[in-house]
């Protein structure tokens, strides 16, 4: 019997916006080598491809699948793969990377949506090639999201997020037909530490064990801390750390909250503890962080009493009074 193929994977984290959770790839150097790499990656959010030339291949843990120009891609953000192209060729590529549930949930209620039960499962273990011919409707939408968010032009977020609720009304249809062709089970090439990984990006904020986020993906306290050291980059904690961290920044630039709030808010019980791990990110105390961040652009300010009359009329005034 042959040896299974063991593939090395790796996290390729986005800090995404709080109020616009969207990354924008494009441009010429985002063109993809014809050599595959030794590794596979994932995200933590929604991959969405566009290939704009040339072809190649798609890999996944289990399956291989060839990709053109024109093709629109779609990988959930618990999937593991590489992109490469034909021999001979380095296929251009426009991504965008979203965190939908984030970027929607403020406008559009996703629950109030028909099978919207199946909608997480989708966003993280779904994936999918889809070619223009077949799928013009996926094509098209996500064409003008990319024109929106290069040409940024006034309301353009509503607009990009009014197509991508399109978008996923359009994509549930595919991910049912799909899981009702393959039997509703997980795909095999699922991370097995995803169920991990999703639950501290949904409840940093509370208080857990490492034991705790072992049991949710079947593992033995120290196999599991083995396995997301090697595939994440970091131990389960300073993974946490790193996310509260995040989260901490965004509050502080955008709101007045206090440092002791903040702290409070993203999950440390300690003050103390949250500025250790705060200077360890960020090389500073957060208080110092945020005065840096919001201060002001220095200019002069010239006070004057504010105009009880027109100023062309105060001219007049006052060239009269100089007369007189």
């Amino acid at each position: 019997m042959s040896k299974v193929k063991q593939i090395s994977v790796e996290l390729r984290s986005y800090d995404l916006p709080e109020y616009f959770p969207v990354l924008l790839l494009t441009g010429e150097q985002w063109r993809i080598s014809d050599i595959p790499a030794g590794t596979h990656h994932f995200h933590n959010c929604l991959e969405i491809g566009l290939c704009e030339s040339d072809s190649g291949k798609m890999e996944f843990q289990d399956e291989c699948i060839p990709f053109h120009a024109d093709d629109v891609t779609i990988v959930g953000s618990n999937i593991p793969h590489t992109t490469y192209s034909s021999p001979g060729t380095a296929s251009k590529w426009t991504y965008i990377f979203v965190n939908i549930p984030s970027l929607l949930e403020p406008l559009f209620p996703l629950n109030a949506l028909e099978h919207s039960d199946e909608l997480t499962d989708m966003l993280h273990n779904f994936y999918a090639v889809m070619p223009k011919g077949k799928y013009p409707d996926i094509y098209n939408l996500v064409t003008a999201a990319i024109s929106e968010l290069k040409n940024k032009e006034s309301n353009y977020e509503f607009s990009f997020r009014g197509l991508m609720m399109s978008f996923i009304v359009r994509l549930l249809p595919v991910y049912k037909k799909n899981i009702t062709l393959t039997g509703d089970c997980p795909r095999e090439n699922a991370l097995v530490i995803a169920p991990a990984i999703n639950y501290i990006d949904e409840h940093y904020m509370q208080d857990f064990t490492m034991e705790d986020l072992a049991e949710m993906c079947n593992l033995s306290p120290s196999h599991f801390r083995r396995v997301f050291t090697a595939i994440v980059g970091e131990a389960p904690l300073k993974y946490l750390n790193h996310i509260r961290i995040q989260k901490a920044s965004v509050l502080l630039r955008t709101t007045e909250l206090s440092i002791l709030d903040i702290s409070d808010e993203v999950g440390y019980n300690s003050l103390s503890s949250f500025n250790r791990h705060f200077l360890e990110d960020f090389g500073e105390a957060p208080r110092e962080w945020r005065k840096k961040i919001i201060a002001p652009h220095p200019c002069n300010i010239m006070k004057f009493a504010g105009w009880m009359v027109p100023p062309k009329i105060l001219e007049a005034r006052n060239e009269l009074m100089s007369k007189g």
